[in-house]
C-alpha cells in the first residue's frame, strides 16, 4: 500500500492538495491546475483521493495514467467528515479523513469513453426537452385560434404552414413571422435529434456501452 496519500478538492481555476504520510498531514498548499498536473507527474505512484465533481474523472485519468492509485469519493461523505468551516484546505483534509474510514465506499470513474458517450445523451435528451416543450406551446398557442394540430411530426408541420399561408385567418405580419421561426427552430431540433441517434447507434457499434442503448427512449420519432 502506497504510503503517501493526498486528498484533492478539484476547484475551476485553483486545486487544493493535502498531503500526508503515514496518516499525519504534512502539507496542504493550493495549486494552480498546471502547477498540480506537474506535481503528479513528479510524485512517485501514490495513493490520490478525488471529491467527485464535475473534473474529477478528467483527473482521475490523468493521475491513473501516470500510475497513481486514483480513487473518486462522494462529496456528501466529504461534507459529513468536514469538522470545520467550509474552506478549500479544510475539504482537502476532509477528502483525505473520510477516504481513511473503514468499509469507505468509493465511487467508480468513468472512462474518457463513457464520459463522451455520456455527454452525447445529454445533449439528445436537451433537444428532445426543447422539442416536445416547442410544440406543445405551439400546440397551445393554435388552439386559442381554434386551430387542432395532429400529433405526427407530419400533421403538426403541416398544420402550421396550412396557417402562414392562410391570407383570410386574420394573423398579422409579426405574428406570422414569429410563428415562422418557431417552426423552423421546430424542424432544426427535428433534425438535431435525427443527427443525435445516428451518432449514439454508430458509437454503440463501435464500443461496448450497451447503456447508449438503453438509455434512449422507445418515443417514436413520429410523434416525438
Amino acid at each position: 500500500m502506497n504510503k503517501l496519500r493526498i486528498g484533492v478538492d478539484l476547484a475551476h481555476k485553483l486545486i487544493q492538495v493535502c498531503s500526508s504520510t503515514n496518516n499525519k498531514v504534512h502539507s496542504n498548499n493550493e495549486m494552480t491546475l498546471q502547477q498540480f498536473s506537474e506535481y503528479l507527474v513528479s510524485l512517485s505512484p501514490s495513493t490520490i483521493i478525488f471529491e467527485a465533481c464535475a473534473s474529477a474523472n478528467y483527473w482521475h485519468q490523468f493521475a491513473t495514467s501516470l500510475g497513481h492509485n486514483s480513487l473518486l469519493i462522494s462529496a456528501r461523505l466529504v461534507m459529513s467528515v468536514r469538522q470545520s468551516q467550509k474552506t478549500d484546505k479544510n475539504d482537502a483534509l476532509a477528502i483525505l479523513q473520510a477516504s481513511l474510514l473503514p468499509d469507505v465506499h468509493f465511487i467508480t470513474a468513468k472512462s474518457i469513453n463513457e464520459q463522451q458517450a455520456q455527454s452525447m445523451l445529454k445533449l439528445r435528451e436537451h433537444s428532445v426537452k426543447q422539442k416536445v416543450a416547442l410544440k406543445n406551446q405551439l400546440t397551445g398557442l393554435l388552439r386559442e385560434f381554434n386551430i387542432s394540430s395532429g400529433r405526427s411530426i407530419s400533421q403538426f408541420v403541416g398544420t402550421i404552414q396550412d396557417t402562414l399561408e392562410d391570407a383570410e385567418n386574420g394573423f398579422c405580419d409579426a405574428f406570422r413571422k414569429m410563428l415562422k421561426v418557431s417552426l423552423d427552430l421546430y424542424l432544426t431540433l427535428t433534425e438535431a435529434i435525427a443527427t443525435y441517434d445516428f451518432a449514439l447507434a454508430k458509437n454503440k457499434k463501435g464500443s461496448n456501452l450497451d447503456f447508449i442503448h438503453q438509455s434512449l427512449p422507445m418515443t417514436a420519432n413520429g410523434t416525438l
